[in-house]
């Protein structure tokens, strides 16, 4: 057969679709102008090295790119490396970079970049609460407490495109870790202006999208990053993330076709929305929890802190408020966290029964508050959203029915409530923890005296001995016998109130292909498109 009439009818096929409205013809398939997407709130920054919640993470997931990604299996794949390599011994790995590699401005990324970033992360002045992420590193922690000098941290690039890596001990979850937030380069010459990461005319990534345009508080217009290393294979010219914290306004504007995706719809609409097929309910490595400040009557006294926790309905709670799946939380670590053999869940069983007031009353009244009397006020803090709100509700008359106390509410927006929980200004609040990677120490670690994230002020020097010898032993019986006696003593002590093991209740058309959700929380739409 003669080439020219291929090519011809080619050339013709592809001048149809240059002219169809609304699309284009990418990598094989048909392509929507842009997708939109409600990721639930205005990311508290952009700053990869500062932020920690989870729509801030999904929005760096589109506008930032680590060493690794992390595929559909929650497995790491090459991402701005094309290849590494790691020590027998665990403690070293070398990265390669791919070749000409830019930023979304279109200067030069190196190595130098990543150094960079993880170094300025860990400097006592940015104070960053993730900072413990790279404790890892080798010197890391120290470097972070003012005990050694940069120079000393395990991260050094050697030429533009090989960064190495040496830990304090092995690690094996680490190659997946790199996936992680904290772990993304961050432009030098940007981040000298403190206000980098809060315009969309200042900011710089280097994902498969850029910043166009950013209306704080409503909506963020993203693009295809033409400088992005992979731009021929993301199918999206534009992408859409709307920024409304209201679970009511996101049905609504799901309903009326004006967005493709939202996360976390009014959990009252959650069966309605599986039944007519518009919700899918992904897999989530994380837990809802109430954290007690422990340094604040009347939580200061273990005593009450077990009987608070010992006077929640949970399965009651998620049959007829929650209601998306979730299963009670007895501990603090999510089931599905390979461990030495088996699952560390499982392994580790239940540390309380759930729903036992008779036994909650006991111990109040042990703690000198019989029937609740006595018992300064209470105040439960929790983040603007009707899940949250109804969650409070549902509980507060819980402890008012077995314990007979009458618990004060009060809703914050997001960024005052995580600064609130941060300096320990609360009493008691609703929180929640989403993996960081796939192992029983990004839950427990949480608790460890220092933790940029341990929102209850925890400090036990028997547990940061427990953790410190997870985090030391290349052993992995040793290692998981730590992080269960760690787990234990969190409880012994009632540190936390754990609620309920996660899930994901997403709205989405059928027509969204190509989206990767992890268990971690991480959304990658790089490959995603409308058909």
């Amino acid at each position: 057969m003669s080439k020219k009439p291929i090519a011809l009818l080619l050339a013709a096929l592809l001048a149809v679709a240059a002219a169809a409205p609304g699309c284009a013809w990418f990598g094989g398939r048909k392509a929507a102008s842009h997708l939109r997407y409600a990721v639930a709130a205005e990311p508290e920054t952009l700053d990869p090295r500062k932020s920690t919640s989870i729509p801030a993470g999904i929005v760096q997931a589109q506008l930032f790119e680590g060493l690794v990604a992390l595929d559909a299996a929650n497995s790491p794949v090459p991402a701005t490396a094309e290849r590494w390599e790691i020590s027998a011994d665990g403690l070293r790995y070398t990265f390669y970079l791919r070749p000409g590699l830019k930023w979304s401005n279109g200067e030069p990324l190196t190595a130098a970049d990543f150094e960079f970033a993880w170094k300025s992360a860990l400097s006592p002045e940015l104070a960053s609460s993730y900072a413990y992420q790279l404790f890892y590193l080798k010197n890391g922690q120290d470097y972070n407490a003012g005990q050694a000098a940069a120079d000393a941290v395990g991260v050094r690039a050697r030429g533009d495109r090989v960064l190495e890596i040496t830990l304090e001990n092995p690690a094996p979850f680490f190659l997946s870790l790199l996936a992680f937030r904290t772990y993304y380069p961050v432009n030098r010459a940007a981040a000298a202006d403190s206000r980098w990461a809060a315009d969309a005319k200042t900011f710089v990534g280097n994902g498969p999208f850029r910043i166009e345009r950013w209306v704080h508080d409503n909506k963020m217009e993203l693009v295809r990053n033409e400088h992005y290393w992979d731009a021929a294979n993301v199918p999206l010219p534009r992408l859409d993330l709307i920024l409304v914290e209201s679970a009511a306004t996101r049905l609504v504007m799901f309903e009326n076709r004006q967005l493709d995706m939202g996360d976390n719809p009014p959990i009252s609409e959650i069966p309605r929305l599986q039944r007519e097929g518009k919700l899918r309910i992904f897999p989530f490595l994380g837990v809802g929890y109430f954290p007690f400040n422990v340094a604040k009557p009347p939580f200061d006294n273990p005593q009450v802190r077990r009987a608070f926790t010992l006077a929640i309905d949970r399965a009651g709670l998620i049959a007829t408020v929650v209601r998306g799946g979730q299963t009670p939380a007895l501990a603090f670590v999510p089931p599905g966290i390979p461990a030495a053999s088996g699952d560390f869940r499982a392994q580790g069983g239940d540390y309380y029964a759930d729903n036992d007031p008779a036994e909650a009353r006991r111990l109040l009244a042990a703690a000198g508050y019989p029937e609740g009397r006595g018992l300064p006020p209470v105040t439960l803090l929790y983040n603007t959203g009707e899940s949250n709100k109804l969650v409070a509700e549902a509980v507060q008359e819980m402890w008012k029915r077995a314990l007979g106390v009458d618990v004060q509410l009060s809703n914050q927006e997001l960024k005052v409530f995580y600064d609130n929980l941060d300096k320990h200004n609360f009493q008691i609040a609703i929180d929640s923890w989403i993996g960081d990677y796939v192992d029983p120490m990004t839950f427990l670690e949480l608790f460890a005296t220092g933790n940029g994230n341990n929102s209850p002020g925890y400090s036990s020097p028997a547990y940061d001995r427990l953790i410190a010898a997870a985090r030391g032993s290349g052993d992995a019986g040793q290692r998981a016998a730590a992080l269960h006696a760690a787990e234990k003593l969190l409880f012994a002590d009632a540190v936390v109130c754990p609620l309920f093991f996660s899930t994901s209740p997403v709205m989405v058309r059928p027509n969204v292909k190509g989206q990767v959700r992890t268990i971690l929380g991480v959304v990658y739409l790089k490959h995603a498109y409308l058909e």
